[in-house]
């Protein structure tokens, strides 16, 4: 990510994902913090692609 729009773009698609409370995007780290209950890694993954970018990782 190098730009607040695209910020925006993944804080947008995860925030569609069922169960999602809360989407922090760092631009400057590019690491995405996601809190809430119910989804899955790879329901956000999805999310991540579908905005146009690739998730590097998910910490447990």
């Amino acid at each position: 990510m190098t730009c607040g729009h695209c910020a925006s773009s993944v804080s947008a698609e995860i925030g569609k994902v069922g169960g999602v409370g809360d989407v922090q995007v760092d631009l400057a780290s590019g690491r995405v913090t996601v809190s809430g209950s119910g989804f899955s890694d790879d329901e956000i993954r999805t999310a991540v692609e579908e905005a146009g970018y690739r998730l590097a990782g998910a910490d447990s």
